[in-house]
């Protein structure tokens, strides 16, 4: 088998990319005016893309491998992680860009400053992480 007919054949990582995308589709209707289009391509919101794409990921290598395998361990603590950055990490960089926008706002009213307003949204809140973990999970086991 070549290189490129075993990754295109690999059911774990084609489902698993699904689940982000489905996640990020959803976000479309999550947003706090209705319908908006232009969420498909941001970071954070509801729900989580990474949490999905990595719960996916998990819950199908112990679908196939066992939950008892090696494998899904290793799945599981890198899903941890990730999981982990998107709420945490990831949340703590996004309330620091509001603080330095606001900063910006008001250092500009004193000065001609041209300073372009940083990314707020970055992060996700532990509830938008579980959901998106959920819905990775919901995928998995459906897939």
């Amino acid at each position: 088998m070549s290189f490129f007919s075993e990754i295109f054949s690999n059911e774990i990582l084609w489902v698993s990319i699904f689940a982000c995308f489905f996640a990020q589709f959803l976000k479309i209707f999550s947003g706090e005016k209705g319908i908006d289009i232009s969420r498909i391509i941001v970071s954070g919101g509801m729900p989580s893309s990474h949490s999905s794409f990595v719960s996916c990921m998990s819950t199908m290598i112990g679908l196939k491998y066992g939950f008892s395998s090696d494998l899904f361990a290793v799945a599981v603590v890198v899903s941890l992680i990730i999981m982990y950055d998107a709420s945490g990490v990831r949340q703590a960089v996004g309330k620091q860009a509001t603080i330095l926008n606001q900063l910006i706002e008001d250092w500009q009213k004193k000065k001609e400053i041209k300073q372009e307003k940083l990314k707020e949204l970055m992060g996700h809140t532990p509830k938008q992480v579980f959901f998106g973990g959920l819905l990775g999970i919901i995928i998995g086991l459906i897939f």
